[in-house]
């Protein structure tokens, strides 16, 4: 009996898109099983490939270009999206991500061009704003952001402190007093990571060495951030309002809110404009219409570049387990290379394993997803 497949993978970040993936997954699996029905919906978690996946997913919706400031300093072209209801989608990976450093640059890598992009979306007249931060290359606090929006972050002399984390470590005041008043329909930060922003789970001890950063180099990030979490939580900043600054629709802003980590730290910068924490996966599940789709699927295959012990937390392979164990749909799962248990699956394919290697792997993931979308459909029956 022909099956309906829904096939939502997440990137495999650096190496495929979402849609090639799931293009290359579909292909395979049809060449085992080629009276089936294949469902394409290339997934994101608020990282790199947000941009594209509700780009795809919402009639209507607009690419604007922007000239910004890179995370390495040179001029950067980038884009945002405006969707029809008037909210704009900003993704991080976009304007201030890791692929757009020639060398890893973990002190002095920032989060400036992303921050032009929000200002130009609000300029635009955006009602809403959807801020994807998945896919940093800094570990800046996101102060480069709150900056290009009009914050002002000094040091003892009140000169401007640097961009990047390096930079936090002679920051002494901070004047929110120029931020934007919060668009009508609010800012939501897109992310599915729920480290606090301090501590041996919090930026810059789990991703600082991602970002390229030594042990000597990450501990002196988290005493930038620590910094940072004084000077915003410890009443030295200036705000525009009585709702403003460290505590923001009466909420206190604290460093060990889950999510305030995300994105070396950007989420806790965020959160210190007003800004509310969103999970990623299901925002853009939701927009595409996916519960409804694996509803009315028999399997559904999801996947990412690299299935660890973060991924069960909410990414792109978690959401779709759980939304196919909810419908009664076997959930099966094709990734990069796999580092946890994956009991939540029916099936699951290393593509590491299937090419004999990480660099072969990641050489032509299109190749390897194809043979593991073979190889799982074999395993289906």
């Amino acid at each position: 009996m022909p099956y309906t497949v829904v096939v939502a993978p997440d990137s495999f970040k650096g190496s495929a898109t979402a849609t090639a993936v799931a293009e290359a997954l579909a292909s395979g699996w049809s060449s085992v099983r080629s009276d089936d029905r294949l469902v394409l919906a290339p997934m994101a978690d608020g990282g790199e490939g947000t941009l594209d996946a509700f780009e795809v997913a919402v009639p209507g919706s607009v690419r604007h270009a922007i000239t910004v400031l890179g995370p390495a300093g040179a001029d950067l072209d980038a884009s945002w999206l405006s969707l029809p209801d008037g909210t704009a989608v900003v993704e991080l990976a976009e304007t201030s991500g890791l692929a757009h450093l020639p060398t890893l640059a973990p002190l002095d890598a920032h989060t400036y061009g992303f921050g032009q992009a929000i200002a130009a979306a609000l300029a635009s007249g955006a009602t809403g704003l959807l801020l994807a931060i998945g896919g940093s290359s800094s570990t800046d606090g996101g102060v480069g952001a709150l900056a290009a929006l009009g914050a002002h972050f000094t040091d003892p002399t009140g000169r401007p402190i640097r961009l990047g984390n390096r930079g936090l470590g002679t920051l002494a005041k901070a004047d929110l007093s120029g931020l934007p008043p919060l668009p009508p329909g609010g800012v939501r930060i897109l992310s599915d990571v729920t480290n606090p922003l301090l501590g041996p789970t919090g930026a810059a001890a789990v991703f600082g060495p991602q970002k390229g950063a030594t042990p000597e180099q990450a501990a002196g990030m988290e005493s930038g951030l620590a910094r940072l979490a004084r000077v915003l939580g410890g009443g030295r900043v200036r705000a525009a309002a009585p709702d403003a600054g460290a505590e923001r629709g009466g909420r206190q802003l604290r460093a060990t809110t889950p999510g305030a980590g995300a994105a070396g730290g950007t989420g806790y910068g965020l959160l210190a404009w007003g800004a509310s924490l969103a999970p990623g996966s299901a925002a853009v599940g939701d927009a595409l219409g996916l519960p409804a789709l694996v509803a009315t699927a028999d399997v559904v295959i999801t996947g990412e570049g690299r299935f660890d012990s973060q991924s069960a937390a909410g990414k792109v392979p978690a959401y779709v387990s759980h939304l196919a164990r909810d419908a009664g749909v076997p959930a099966l799962l094709a990734a990069g290379a796999i580092q946890a248990p994956t009991d939540a699956f029916a099936a699951a394919v290393s593509l590491t394993e299937l090419a004999g290697s990480a660099d072969a792997a990641i050489a032509d993931p299109q190749r390897w997803a194809r043979e593991a979308g073979a190889v799982l459909a074999r395993q289906i029956g």
